[in-house]
């Protein structure tokens, strides 16, 4: 569905059409199998606001535009009582992250100025167009509404200093723990308040210690003072490390709530504002340990745990009466929900086959939410209260889920260590028992991720995609993975490769033994952390007919040395590689050092200034294979980004993904 480039009026006359013409393509498209055109039809939801009266929700619908070759992004209103819909903001794509005022006549949001940089903008509800409030230079990353409507808070990073004369042609920089792709030096973010209105902003923080790339701003219930999760260095490294600090907003005077803090969450009041919940590693380590919640006044004290007895990664919203938190984690192949009171056990609820996220909690007891099912792509639900049955409000994906999909189920098998593990496994649609068919691994990255039943959005797709072309497609769920607990997760520090390649392996057996895999043609893939696992795979067991490597982490020194999160890895690999004989470990751990084992045909994919995993990493793996004759494909997009941020790119990776496996299947020998 394309983006709606119509002025209001007209826009809605149109959105009716285009909603009845999905209609009855979905009508038609009954019986006909998934694939990659359907990602025209596709709409990712995010950031669901339920409106302070309960009535409406506010989220952003996003659709593939490769014309243009961007996502368009919109604000669409939802009435709760009919179902209704509105669209809110015309010709700005790149909208996100909207808030409702308390109380419900405006909504704020992120676009995109002139200048291509983020700044906030304010709509009334009562009509007229949004008015742009900040003009903060390098853009605005987030920001929070005051409680009585009249400022917005919100963090810029600092412009860099000025240099005159001869001096201004200087470009030179310090480095620190920052990624090797950085061309000037790392400055702080800080926060800043601005009239709802519009106007000039005040600085309400300053210095090298800044507001954490992964911190929002949480005012009080009196709206005196602001929590934020600050960062000691505004190096990318140094982003795992913190501390929750207060500032008072009158004296702009700051306090720290909570010290050496493990980044985990930002931190959330209590309705009444006694008291601030926060997510942090249950380890002082700030890697590999599920965050767990916990609690400290306000005014300062001990923390205590909120959540002991839910041992999974988790993270939480405060209900209305501020006795209990509604908190959600992954949970196996699930998305879990649980009531956990202040200092009780906790209650898991009963959502039936929706794995919800992105939780918004009315004042009256009503959540909004995004869920997936199985078989359905993202949906805005709601619940009048938190033991109603949800209520699907939109239907944005109806034509995904007419399609005929194949079955998604749950698999388990008992792996080494004792652990019983897990994965989920999408057959064909047309799938027989009495058949065996090829499997493609599709292995999740992180590793701190989790492989779901639920159809999340491009990924779930895809996945599908590779299903319909009659492939048992198996996303396993290794040590590492943060839906098993901690002991399941912190398993994979110093067995980066070994266990977690025995778990995956551990799971093609018990599909094996089902009698359903043609073992000649078996493929292994992953992006990330699950390219990581494809070289390492690749680099240890023979059999595989392909390989896509994705982004793969081979060389650890690389990581340590050159990545956006450099010094991280170095708590899963026994420290620094540049101390003690830690060089060993890192090597052992390293995939390209088993390269020359490798006799897989693979296709290698990176993203040529990718911050997280530098893309020297598959220039050594596409050197090593070359040079050993083994059949091999290099292909790099010149963009930025982890994974390709534009639609055209990303839809040739998952073609290139699905063309490689297909020719190499065609290729291999029966046996």
């Amino acid at each position: 569905m394309d983006y709606l480039r119509t002025g209001r009026v007209r826009g809605v006359v149109i959105l009716i059409a285009v909603g009845v013409l999905c209609f009855c393509s979905g009508v038609l498209a009954q019986g006909q199998r998934i694939s990659l055109s359907d990602l025209t039809n596709l709409v990712d939801l995010s950031d669901p606001q339920i409106s302070p009266d309960g009535k409406q929700v506010v989220l952003v619908a996003s659709r593939w535009n490769f014309e243009e070759n961007h996502y368009d992004s919109q604000l669409v209103l939802v009435e709760i009582a009919t179902h209704t819909q509105r669209v809110l903001t015309f010709e700005r794509p790149d909208v996100q992250h909207p808030r409702w005022s308390k109380d419900g006549r405006r909504i704020a949001f992120l676009d995109m100025d002139k200048q291509r940089k983020h700044q906030v903008f304010v709509m009334p509800m009562s009509g007229g167009d949004p008015k742009r409030i900040t003009g903060a230079p390098l853009g605005v990353r987030t920001f929070s509404w005051r409680p009585d409507g009249k400022e917005i808070a919100f963090v810029a990073e600092d412009e860099p200093p000025e240099r005159t004369g001869e001096e201004k042609h200087n470009k030179s920089f310090e480095v620190g723990d920052n990624v090797y792709l950085a061309k000037s030096a790392s400055l702080p973010s800080h926060i800043w308040l601005v009239s709802g209105d519009g106007g000039a902003a005040k600085r309400m923080t300053s210095g090298i210690e800044g507001v954490s790339g992964q911190s929002s701003l949480e005012w009080t219930p009196a709206g005196d003072a602001i929590a934020f999760v600050s960062q000691p260095l505004p190096h990318s490294g140094q982003a795992i490390y913190g501390s929750i600090k207060m500032l008072d907003v009158a004296a702009g005077s700051l306090r720290t709530m909570v010290s050496g803090f493990p980044a985990g969450s930002s931190p959330s009041f209590s309705p009444d504002g006694r008291f601030l919940a926060f997510a942090r590693s249950r380890g002082r380590e700030p890697s590999f340990n599920p965050p767990a919640l916990f609690m400290i006044p306000a005014a300062g004290g001990k923390e205590v745990p909120l959540t002991p007895d839910i041992d999974r990664n988790v993270s939480g919203s405060w209900l209305p009466d501020g006795k209990a938190m509604l908190v959600t984690a992954p949970d196996r192949t699930r998305v879990s929900a649980w009531v956990q009171p202040v200092g009780g056990a906790p209650r898991k609820l009963d959502l039936g086959p929706i794995d919800a996220s992105a939780i918004s909690v009315c004042r009256d007891g009503g959540l909004a939410f995004i869920g997936v099912e199985p078989q359905r792509p993202a949906e805005l639900y709601y619940m009048k209260s938190i033991d109603s049955r949800p209520d699907r409000l939109t239907d944005f994906n109806a034509v995904i889920a007419s399609r005929h999909l194949g079955k998604v189920e749950t698999v388990t098998w008992k792996g080494t260590d004792g652990f019983e593990e897990d994965g989920v496994v999408i057959y064909p649609p047309d799938f027989s028992a009495g058949r065996k068919y090829p499997l493609v691994l599709n292995i999740h990255g992180g590793p701190a991720g989790t492989s779901t039943e639920g159809f999340t959005g491009r990924g779930g797709l895809f996945n599908h995609s590779m299903a319909a072309k009659d492939w048992i497609v198996f996303m396993p769920n290794y040590r590492g993975s943060n839906n098993m607990g901690q002991a399941f997760q912190h398993a994979v520090v110093n067995d980066a490769g070994e266990g977690p390649g025995r778990d995956v392996m551990a799971g093609i057996a018990a599909l094996k033994a089902r009698g359903i895999i043609d073992e000649s043609r078996m493929a292994v893939s992953g992006w990330s952390y699950g390219g990581y696992m494809t070289v390492w795979l690749t680099g240890h067991y023979q059999g595989w007919a392909a390989a896509v490597s994705g982004a793969a982490v081979t060389d650890w020194f690389d990581w340590y040395d050159l990545a956006d999160m450099n010094v991280w890895s170095g708590y899963g690999l026994g420290g620094s590689p540049w101390l003690n004989d830690n060089q060993q470990g890192y090597w052992k751990q390293s995939p390209i050092t088993y390269a020359p084992k490798i006799r897989t045909p693979t296709l290698i994919l990176h993203d040529v200034d990718d911050p997280r995993v530098t893309v020297t990493q598959s220039y050594k793996l596409y050197h090593a294979l070359k040079d050993n004759g083994v059949t091999v494909q290099f292909i790099a997009y010149p963009v930025a980004g982890h994974s390709p941020p534009d639609p055209v790119h990303q839809r040739d990776v998952y073609r290139r993904w699905i063309d490689w496996i297909d020719r190499q299947f065609a290729a291999a020998p029966a046996r």
